[in-house]
């Protein structure tokens, strides 16, 4: 019997993407990368294929999920990012042998070193981190406008207005509630 997971929520910036393998952290949590495999599902996905992945490793991810998603929300709500986080995102970043290479297209690609490991692929994530949240790249943290999500993602909006991490499950979501509430609501009132 063939077990199935929760769809992965891919976005455009890596590592917010990344954040978002656990979602719906302010509810009831959505773990998206439960198992080794998964990980490793994700990481081909988002162009850093591994050759395997093991219950070790899975854990040091998650532990820099949660590093890069702490220090990303604080950046977003402009607070001082948390020692720990930092800590954690920069051993990742200095670990890993991954170059990046340009493509025939004129497009940046990640190369990792000819054993692909889960440990430069991370690192490479981490190097996306620092990017974003230490304002070289042009856009803005913020967090998404669900009550239930909250999740960090980076706006890079010609406006920089953006309200949720992604508007085909979030904003949809809560466009709907709203719709529902203004239903029960004129029901109410024509009765």
């Amino acid at each position: 019997m063939r077990v199935e997971f929760p769809e992965f929520r891919l976005g455009t910036v890596l590592a917010t993407s990344f954040t978002g393998t656990l979602s719906e952290r302010q509810g009831d949590e959505v773990e998206r990368i439960p198992t080794p495999g998964r990980l490793a599902d994700w990481l081909a996905l988002s162009g850093l294929s591994v050759d395997s992945c093991t219950e070790a490793q899975l854990e040091r991810a998650r532990e820099l999920r949660e590093s890069i998603h702490a220090a990303a929300t604080a950046a977003a709500i402009q607070e001082p990012l948390p020692p720990a986080a930092v800590q954690v995102i920069n051993d990742y970043s200095v670990q890993g042998r991954a170059a990046a290479i340009l493509t025939p297209d004129g497009k940046r690609r990640w190369q990792l070193s000819s054993t692909s490991s889960v440990e430069d692929a991370l690192s490479v994530i981490a190097a996306d981190a620092i990017s974003i949240i230490s304002g070289e790249r042009d856009g803005k943290l913020a967090l998404c406008a669900s009550p239930t999500c909250q999740a960090a993602f980076f706006d890079t909006s010609q406006s920089r207005t953006r309200k949720w991490c992604e508007m085909n499950t979030c904003g949809n979501r809560q466009k709907k509630a709203r719709f529902m509430a203004n239903q029960r609501k004129n029901r109410s009132s024509a009765e």
